[in-house]
């Protein structure tokens, strides 16, 4: 398996590092025949290339048959025209990674305000009212005078089918349970469509259960019995917000892993962000990135029929699961150790 590494920016380099050594610890249990090729993006690339992403490196990663992408300083990159592009927008874009995969599980001694859960979250990942990425050419957000602006929401049969067929099938492969988040009581013609097409693949998986929820009334839901739910579908910007508010509510962002895949590629990103006011402090929480690193792996086994990337993965997880229970972890998921430590103390438990 080929996979291109991107470290990123702020934390990303630390927590990238402590990913590389827990995947290829995890080739050496299971045998795997991994290739890492590193590269750079965001800032570093910006200084290199006068560009935070290049057609070259696009090339390289279509070449692969994975990308590891560390957080990125998303919200510093504000003008195209000088080189400034949202990596992780471009790497969605470019390889059409159509479904954000994304997490969220408690884990035994970290502290919650709910009781034990384990749901995933699926996120369309490609339209909506994401403004940089729902047109062919611009941008969706208008100035119209310097008073009035109005932003454009794009929902498409084609993008809501495959993002609704890709959560019936983890949904089958999970507790056969898939909840529909949206809100077609307002937005009837957009969220309508979208649930006209979620509701058609359904036909196709009669052994999952189906049920579905405006939004604002899933957010509360969510906070008071997360237990309830299994596997979860909605619109991108939807999907951005109930992931991060699962994800906190399993102990924290930095337990969650995300996924970003399309029918050729996928791309094991962190689910938080570069966080510049600690990098360089070891003490970055390395729990999504390694995460991530595993639901990549995982994904390959599929996609391969590779069965000994499944148990990479398994094992990863397991490891992580472990370090937290046991506090071998960062002091922001209740353990004392700095990021290169809680790395170490990974690897010591998946080659145990």
């Amino acid at each position: 398996m080929k996979i291109v590494v991107i470290p990123g920016d702020g934390i990303g380099p630390e927590t990238m590092a402590v990913a590389v050594e827990v995947v290829q610890a995890a080739a050496r249990r299971f045998k795997l025949a991994l290739d890492l090729h590193h590269d750079v993006a965001g800032h570093d690339s910006l200084r290199l290339h006068g560009a935070t992403v290049t057609p070259a490196l696009l090339e390289k990663v279509k070449a692969a048959d994975g990308l590891m992408l560390g957080p990125m300083a998303t919200y510093e990159f504000k003008d195209e025209a000088k080189g400034e592009i949202n990596p992780s927008k471009f790497f969605r874009k470019s390889l059409d990674l159509y479904a954000n995969i994304r997490p969220a599980r408690t884990y035994e001694g970290i502290p919650t305000l709910t009781g034990a859960f384990d749901l995933v979250v699926v996120r369309e990942n490609t339209e909506g009212f994401y403004a940089d990425r729902n047109m062919e050419s611009g941008g969706s957000e208008i100035l119209v005078t310097p008073d009035v602006s109005i932003s454009l929401r794009r929902i498409t049969r084609l993008c809501c089918e495959r993002i609704a067929r890709s959560a019936f099938e983890l949904a089958r492969q999970r507790r056969k349970h898939l909840t529909l988040v949206h809100k077609a009581n307002v937005l009837k013609v957009t969220d309508g469509m979208f649930l006209d097409e979620c509701r058609k693949v359904a036909a196709d998986f009669p052994d999952v259960t189906v049920d579905d929820f405006i939004v604002d009334a899933m957010m509360a839901h969510a906070v008071r019995a997360p237990e309830r739910f299994d596997v979860i579908v909605t619109t991108n910007m939807f999907g951005d917000i109930l992931s991060d508010l699962t994800a906190e509510l399993s102990g924290s962002l930095g337990l969650g892993g995300s996924l970003n895949m399309g029918a050729q590629h996928a791309m094991g990103q962190a689910a938080h962000g570069s966080a510049p006011d600690i990098a360089g402090q070891n003490l970055a929480n390395p729990l999504s990135q390694v995460l991530s690193a595993a639901m990549l792996l995982a994904w390959y086994a599929q996609k391969s029929g590779r069965g000994e990337y499944l148990e990479a993965a398994q094992a990863i997880e397991q490891a992580v699961e472990a370090c937290v229970a046991a506090r071998e972890s960062t002091r922001d998921v209740g353990g004392q150790l700095g990021t290169r430590e809680a790395g170490q103390a990974l690897v010591r438990r998946l080659l145990a």
